[in-house]
C-alpha cells in the first residue's frame, strides 16, 4: 500500500523540466549543471533511488537529444549517446534493486523518449523518424519479455497514476489508459492477418499493416461502394497507425491517439488517389449482440473523425434484424475521443447490431476502435 501523502522526486539534465514543466507540488526537484550532463543526473538519481524514501521518481537524460541536434540520428555520436544512456539507466535499475526494502516493494519502471530525430538532425516534423518512440516497462505486473502493440505515449502518465493507487477520474479527459490493464478487442486480434501494401505509395513496401478481412462476426457492406480507387482504402479497412499514418503525412492522421493496435478506418481521401468511379459508401457492421428488452445498454467505442462536406458518418442500431435507426451523426471534426451512447432497448427484443456508415468522396476519414455494447 502507498501512503496517502505520496512523496515525489525529479532529477533532470535539462533545467526547464524541473523549473518550468513540472508542477511546484513535486517535493524534490534537482537540476543538474550543464557541465555534468548526463553523468551528474545519473549520480544524483542513483542516490535518490537507492537511499531515498520516494513513491515516484522522474529522471530526465538529455545527451541523446543533444547528439541528435548536433550530429543527426545517423551519426556515430548519436549511437554513442544511446549506449551511454543505456548504461546510465542500468545503474539506476541496479540502484532500485539494491534497496534494502526492495523485496517488499512494488516498482514500475518505465523508460521512454518524447520524440526521435531526423538522420540529418532535428525534430518537430511529421516524419516517422521524428514521431516514433518506444516504451520499455518492467515490474508492476507487466509480463517480462512481452511485446505489446496496444500502447501509446499518453499511457505513461495514466499507468503511473494507477500504479500509485490514484483513481483516474474520467472527467479529466486523459487520453491514456493503464498498460497494466490490457483491453483486447476484436480488431486487435486481426494483427496476424495484416498484409503489406497493394496500391498505396506512401507506406513502405515492407510495412505490414492492413487487411479487408473483418473479425469473426463482423461484416463490411460495400454494395453501394464506388469501383476502383486505392485498394487498401476501398471501403472500411483494418489497419495500424504505422501503416495508415504513413499513407499521407501532414494530414492529421497521427492524431488518432485513442485507437490501439489494429483499428477500423474509412478513408475517402486516400481511396480517390487512384482512378475510380462513384462515391465512397461503406458500412461496418457488428455481430448481433445480446441485449435485454426494455432496458438500457451503452454503446462504447473510440473514434477520430475529420470532416469535409459532403462527407458524413452515421452510427446506426438494428434490433432483432429490423430497420437500422441512426443514433449518432458526424458532420464536423471530432478529435480522437471515447464515445458512450445510451440506447433505450425496445421491449421484447434480444439482439442489437451496430452499423458505422461512411459516405463521401475526395474528403477526409473516420476511425473506429474498441467497440462494445453492454450494461450502463
Amino acid at each position: 500500500m502507498f501512503r496517502s501523502g505520496r512523496i515525489t522526486d525529479a532529477v533532470a539534465s535539462w533545467a526547464p523540466v524541473t523549473t518550468t514543466i513540472l508542477s511546484p507540488k513535486v517535493d524534490t526537484r534537482i537540476s543538474t549543471p550543464s557541465a555534468e550532463y548526463d553523468t551528474g543526473t545519473t549520480t544524483r538519481a542513483v542516490a535518490e533511488l537507492r537511499d531515498g524514501d520516494r513513491d515516484a521518481v522522474l529522471v530526465h537524460l538529455d545527451n541523446i537529444d543533444h547528439a541528435g541536434h548536433s550530429h543527426g540520428a545517423a551519426s556515430s555520436q548519436y549511437l554513442t549517446a544511446v549506449h551511454d544512456a543505456d548504461a546510465q539507466v542500468g545503474r539506476m535499475v541496479a540502484a532500485v534493486r539494491a534497496r534494502p526494502s526492495y523485496a517488499s516493494e512494488d516498482w514500475l519502471i518505465m523508460i521512454t523518449a518524447d520524440h526521435g530525430h531526423t538522420d540529418a538532425g532535428g525534430h518537430g516534423g511529421a516524419s516517422a523518424s521524428e514521431r516514433q518512440t518506444f516504451l520499455i516497462a518492467a515490474g508492476g505486473g507487466i509480463t517480462p519479455g512481452s511485446t505489446r502493440h496496444d500502447i501509446k505515449m499518453p499511457d505513461v502518465a495514466v499507468s503511473a497514476l494507477v500504479h500509485l493507487g490514484i483513481p483516474v477520474d474520467p472527467s479529466w479527459g486523459l487520453d491514456g489508459r493503464p498498460l497494466q490493464q490490457p483491453a483486447p478487442d476484436a480488431f486487435g486480434a486481426l494483427r496476424p492477418k495484416l498484409g503489406t501494401r497493394v496500391d498505396e505509395t506512401g507506406t513502405g513496401a515492407s510495412v505490414v499493416g492492413f487487411t479487408h478481412t473483418p473479425p469473426t462476426g463482423w461484416t463490411v457492406d460495400n454494395s453501394a461502394m464506388g469501383t476502383g480507387g486505392v485498394t487498401e482504402w476501398r471501403g472500411w479497412a483494418f489497419t495500424t497507425d504505422e501503416f495508415w499514418t504513413a499513407s499521407e503525412r501532414g494530414q492529421g492522421r497521427e492524431n488518432n491517439i485513442r485507437a490501439r493496435n489494429v483499428f477500423a478506418v474509412a478513408d475517402g481521401d486516400e481511396w480517390v488517389d487512384k482512378g475510380r468511379s462513384g462515391t465512397f459508401d461503406s458500412t461496418l457492421i457488428s455481430p448481433a449482440w445480446q441485449v435485454r428488452g426494455g432496458s438500457t445498454a451503452v454503446l462504447r467505442y473510440t473514434t477520430y473523425y475529420r470532416q469535409e462536406a459532403p462527407q458524413k458518418g452515421e452510427v446506426l442500431v438494428s434490433y432483432d434484424g429490423g430497420a437500422p435507426v441512426t443514433v449518432r451523426t458526424y458532420t464536423g471534426d471530432v478529435a480522437s475521443r471515447a464515445e458512450a451512447i445510451t440506447l433505450q432497448v425496445p421491449a421484447g427484443v434480444s439482439t442489437a447490431q451496430i452499423r458505422f456508415r461512411y459516405t463521401g468522396g475526395n474528403n477526409w476519414y473516420w476511425t473506429v476502435d474498441a467497440v462494445s455494447l453492454g450494461a450502463p
